[in-house]
């Protein structure tokens, strides 16, 4: 187990380790990219303040929530009123671009490096902004995808074209009957493809990105790695950030970074090849 954490905070410091990381990224002979909620809250994909109420100032008034994210657990009286709530949630944050181009900042840095990312993010940013979609693996699912509320098998569903036809027929914060979406199987309703409990839908897409993620850590081991983390917190630190400090401390050749605004952080195991920078990732990018 890691033991004692450390943090870097000072503004020299910062500037100092964004150097390092400059030259870690020229250096590397591959970059694995591991993203949180962190990366595209620095995109402007946030969820409170301005942004809800531009599109959610209607169900603010009338259920009484305040931000997008407690909107999502609201205990809806019927199935119209929650995918009314929810395909204009998904519309916003799955099928709008991001308000600031950091993943298209952080492409420009990876197009030319042997990269992979993987990522606890659902809102498909890295294939909007051109990331190759054969190096990604979205572990948490997808925004874009349906699954059987059950569920009744491994399939899943594409929803941009009933998403959007929820918005564009909702009316009074309810979309049409007919629109509720269910399962061309077993006839129960579908649910959101995202990892929430057991019932998560790993569909062949995902197992083929699993797998491709597998092979590429392991036909790399030995090389110079760059584990580049972004955004990410202790939600689920399990899937990047734990795992990451495994493979720093299992290669005398890798580099560990962590951008995180508040929560840049490595373990003393790992701490003379560790490049840890407190501050707002798009700043980060903007300066490499």
């Amino acid at each position: 187990m890691f033991s004692k954490i450390w943090t870097t905070k000072s503004t020299k410091n910062c500037s100092e380790q964004i150097s390092r990381l400059k030259e870690a990224i020229q250096s590397a002979d591959a970059v694995v990219i591991g993203a949180g909620a962190g990366l595209s809250t620095s995109a402007g994909f946030v969820y409170t303040g301005e942004r809800f109420h531009k599109y959610f100032s209607d169900f603010e008034e009338k259920y009484g929530f305040h931000d997008m994210y407690s909107g999502g657990f609201y205990p809806y009286k019927t199935q119209e009123e929650y995918w009314a709530y929810w395909s204009r949630y998904i519309c916003v944050n799955r099928y709008m671009d991001a308000p600031k181009p950091v993943y298209q900042e952080l492409l420009k840095l990876v197009k030319d490096k042997d990269y992979f990312v993987i990522t606890t993010n659902v809102d498909h940013c890295f294939q909007k902004a051109g990331f190759d979609k054969k190096c990604l693996f979205y572990t948490q699912g997808d925004y874009g995808l349906f699954q059987c509320s059950v569920p009744c098998g491994i399939d899943t569903y594409d929803n941009e074209a009933v998403i959007r036809r929820m918005m564009d027929e909702q009316r009074d914060m309810r979309i049409p009957a007919e629109l509720i979406p269910k399962c061309p199987k077993c006839g129960k309703p579908l649910t959101m493809n995202l990892r929430s409990d057991d019932k998560f839908v790993e569909d062949e897409g995902w197992r083929a990105a699993s797998q491709r993620y597998e092979n590429f850590l392991r036909t790399r081991k030995n090389q110079r790695i760059l584990f580049l983390e972004l955004g990410v917190g202790y939600n689920t630190p399990g899937i990047v950030k734990f795992s990451f400090w495994r493979m720093t401390e299992g290669n005398p050749k890798a580099t560990y970074a962590s951008v995180n605004l508040g929560e840049a952080s490595a373990p003393a195991e790992i701490r003379d090849c560790s490049i840890c920078i407190n501050a707002d990732i798009g700043m980060v990018l903007e300066q490499l």
